[in-house]
């Protein structure tokens, strides 16, 4: 996949890379979707691969990856076949104390080694104290790349210790070619919507388009703009989103209902109107949050959706009037 954002991203690395003292951590930071780890994996092949040594073409044992694990010994196994799988919702103190012992020992093929943490932002508090200590005395040769989508929730102190490479969003036109490029079929009412709604997220556009929820943002915005006393339109929703829906597609509902509602916030002249958009917003993320945990009935959650977006409408501020 070619990443039309990453060129400024890799101008900066590649040119710390040639220096004579490399910064020994960086922060990949900006929206979901836009390739950070993509990048990452790349980048760190270049930082371990070395003149006359052999670079393995798969996984490379001096670059570690550390993500969301599965959330059981069940999903492990749904894991290891190959099959989707649900995941712990944080990066465990457990994993960060794993690579810092394999810091201990040298790196197998070179001088060089890189730690990719994929998301930063969800390491759990013990992680992050624990990872504080490996970036303040880094071992020699080991470098750091923590993918964030939201720098604010890591440590200061992480913070301030890692330069940091920022990705900016995506222009739509380009959007349209990546998901050309990645065979996303979609009518183009649907495909509009999604890129709309992606607010320069290929991840996003891509989830949007792939479960064809066109239709889905349609009702959003008739919630958001004209309230549903009778409660037709959420019935709709609720028959939009499925009666067996996946907690997959119940996440990209969610983020699709999020991105109508911050646009519309951003737009709003009136200030009680934007009001409602914020406060929707924030309950639909503490929602979002909530989702992969909680075996929601999907018929109580997609209601419970309608409601909040409802709510936020001007309509619905005359009917409680």
């Amino acid at each position: 996949m070619d990443w039309p954002n990453h060129r400024k991203a890799w101008e900066e690395w590649r040119r710390a890379l040639a220096g004579v003292r490399m910064h020994h951590g960086w922060l990949l930071a900006g929206k979901s979707g836009l390739g950070k780890r993509e990048f990452a994996v790349a980048a760190a092949r270049e930082l371990v691969a070395e003149a006359g040594l052999s670079q393995p073409q798969g996984g490379h044992p001096d670059i570690i990856v550390l993500e969301h694990l599965p959330k059981d010994d069940k999903e492990e196994k749904k894991r290891d076949e190959g099959k989707p799988y649900q995941t712990k919702r944080n990066i465990t103190v457990g994993q960060i104390r794993e690579m810092q012992r394999r810091l201990t020992t040298r790196p197998t093929l070179g001088s060089r080694r890189a730690i990719i943490i994929d998301p930063a932002d969800d390491m759990e508090p013990g992680a992050s104290n624990a990872l504080l200590k490996s970036l303040e005395e880094p071992p020699e040769g080991t470098f750091f790349l923590l993918v964030t989508h939201r720098p604010s929730r890591l440590l200061p102190t992480i913070r301030s210790r890692c330069r940091v490479l920022r990705f900016p969003l995506i222009e739509d036109e380009q959007l349209v070619r990546m998901l050309d490029e990645a065979g996303c079929a979609a009518d183009p009412s649907s495909r509009e919507a999604a890129i709309q709604a992606a607010e320069g997220s290929f991840g996003a556009a891509r989830r949007f388009v792939e479960y064809d929820l066109g239709s889905l943002a349609k009702l959003v915005e008739r919630l958001l703009s004209d309230g549903d006393t009778s409660f037709a339109v959420r019935g709709d929703l609720a028959k939009a989103i499925g009666p067996r829906a996946d907690r997959e597609r119940i996440q990209a509902v969610l983020e699709l209902a999020q991105a109508i509602v911050a646009r519309k916030a951003r737009t709003c002249a009136d200030s009680g109107g934007r009001a409602r958009l914020i406060e929707a917003h924030g309950e639909l993320v503490a929602l979002a949050s909530q989702a992969p945990t909680y075996n929601f009935d999907t018929g109580l959650l997609a209601m419970e959706i309608g409601t909040l977006l409802s709510s936020a409408s001007a309509a619905s501020e005359h009917a409680n009037g």
